[in-house]
């Protein structure tokens, strides 16, 4: 599955749209009866990895409530959100919809969605952090976690194995593991024993969270960033210190500018922190990836600086929303609720995807390419989830503290202080 992580600039147009669409009072619900028919929107995944589940949840709603319809409509990525909007516009909702997890904010801002009890759907104590974090907003649950994408270290056996290392357990060993790495190779100017590109905020932040900071918090109504605490300088040192003995990536430019999966498709890189997806990136050779690098990679998820836990990683994945709109809020919830049981869940994570739960890491512990993905998923963070969160993104204020950082333009407290400053200015913002 490849993570969905809308932009900011798409985010804002979207939140202006959806508000807009809210405002006009299309709150009116659909025409049918509670009592007769409920629809689901979910996306071609689960009718070609997990049909049985939808079936599942189907015959409980419907064993439990004779009579009602259950009406499954396939949506598209590329197209839901535009029918969604239309579908509000005109009030007539779909009673259950799936969301990638980013693209319901907008939608929890403008009042779209009705809130849930997290207390009426299975494993919400053991909820992936990130993933249920990313469907609550003001303290109040809106998308119920569905399935998840995760980041790991993606690395060369065979390089690793030249290089005298073993797969590390603390971030300690990672960074020893680099000094071997950089001490065989480095003599070549273009090897990373840990390929980090300078704007990679995404997964600079998880050594913020892994140090216990964060990135920005509410408190009495107002935002105040976090980013120069004690807590979060520890863990953006530690990262600086990383990525300056490790990188030679760019500076400078982001993960996506080149691909960091195709550069260590070359062979001068020895690991990687990537999501699942960017393994077949790699490999596939049509992309522009190398196909004979397979049978010498492997993944693990990245260690903490904590003995047995791992680094926080930024999660990806869908949630499950119920429209304010709908008429059969209560058919829905219990419709999401059979959907998503324990049962269900290792469908999905069977499918190729990591659960919705912690308590199912083991699912695929056979599988060396999906295991430690599930693994790394058991820590997870999400962005804070502010009305103007999307404009803090626009102005790029995290890319450009860790350039700052990782160039030497700034010390890491002077940087950290200057993002907090603009963050709290931008979220704080009427």
């Amino acid at each position: 599955m490849r993570a969905r992580y809308v932009g900011a600039i798409g985010v804002v147009a979207a939140l202006a749209a959806v508000t807009a669409i809210v405002a006009s009072g299309a709150t009116g619900g659909t025409s049918r009866s509670a009592a007769e028919s409920i629809t689901i929107w979910l996306q071609p995944e689960a009718k070609s990895g997990w049909q049985a589940a939808v079936t599942d949840a189907t015959k409980v709603l419907q064993a439990k409530h004779p009579g009602v319809e259950v009406n499954v409509e396939e949506q598209q990525w590329t197209e839901h959100l535009a029918k969604f909007d239309t579908a509000l516009a005109g009030g007539t909702p779909p009673d259950v919809v799936e969301m990638g997890n980013s693209e319901i904010f907008a939608y929890m801002v403008a009042g779209a969605f009705a809130p849930l009890n997290k207390a009426d759907f299975p494993n919400s104590k053991t909820w992936l952090k990130g993933l249920a974090d990313s469907g609550s907003y003001a303290g109040k649950l809106y998308g119920v976690p569905y399935y998840a994408g995760a980041r790991a270290v993606m690395y060369r056996k065979d390089l690793y194995r030249a290089a005298g290392v073993k797969v590390p357990k603390t971030l300690a060993e990672f960074d020893a593991a680099g000094r071997k790495l950089m001490t065989k190779y480095g003599k070549d100017k273009n090897f990373s024993a840990f390929y980090f590109a300078g704007r990679n905020w995404h997964n600079g932040m998880a050594w913020v969270y892994d140090y216990g900071g964060r990135i920005a918090y509410s408190k009495g109504g107002k935002w105040v960033g976090d980013l120069e605490s004690p807590r979060a300088i520890a863990g953006l040192t530690r990262l600086k210190a990383t990525v300056l003995a490790q990188s030679r990536a760019t500076k400078t430019n982001d993960e996506a500018h080149p691909w960091q999966a195709l550069v260590f498709s070359k062979g001068k890189v020895a690991s990687f922190l990537g999501n699942g997806w960017e393994w077949g990136q790699a490999i596939t050779k049509k992309g522009g990836g190398n196909p004979a690098i397979e049978p010498k990679m492997a993944a693990y998820p990245m260690p903490s600086h904590i003995k047995g836990r791992y680094l926080p990683t930024f999660i990806g994945g869908s949630v499950l929303g119920v429209p304010a709109s709908s008429k059969n809020k209560q058919l829905a919830t219990e419709w999401i609720a059979a959907f998503t049981t324990t049962k269900n869940e290792i469908l999905m994570a069977k499918a190729g995807n990591i659960a919705n739960t912690t308590t199912l890491a083991d699912v695929n512990k056979r599988d060396p390419q999906r295991y430690p993905f599930a693994l790394a998923a058991k820590y997870s963070w999400y962005i804070p989830t502010a009305k103007n969160w999307t404009k803090v993104e626009k102005a790029f204020v995290l890319e450009n503290m860790l350039v700052s950082i990782f160039t030497g333009k700034s010390s890491v407290q002077e940087a950290a202080k200057k993002a907090d400053d603009q963050m709290e200015k931008i979220l704080n913002a009427s």
